[in-house]
């Protein structure tokens, strides 16, 4: 079956940076990168909540027409979850 993806082709906006919360410290490059992100799927909800309606908007669905076999048996990974384990794991040692 076909791997559908939400693409949104949006553009970087600059901004303040945030502090680091507790004691991780991210470089200005991570900041950026998920501040970039979040604005990116902020704009994606918006575009999407706004062409309910509509045929066509600036939101698209990708579907892969020749899907990489390889990636059949592929199960996303809750990143919370792992990183709580990770954390766990090191109190422990």
């Amino acid at each position: 079956s076909p791997v559908s993806r939400v693409v949104y082709n949006g553009k970087r906006s600059g901004g303040p940076r945030s502090p680091g919360a507790g004691s991780e410290i991210f470089t200005p490059a991570h900041e950026e990168n998920v501040r970039f992100i979040y604005e990116a799927w902020q704009c994606v909800e918006r575009d999407l909540r706004g062409q309910m309606g509509s045929e066509r908007g600036l939101v698209e669905e990708y579907v892969e027409k020749m899907p990489n076999p390889s990636l059949k048996a592929f199960k996303p990974v809750d990143l919370s979850d792992l990183k709580r384990r990770n954390t766990q794991d090191a109190k422990k040692s």
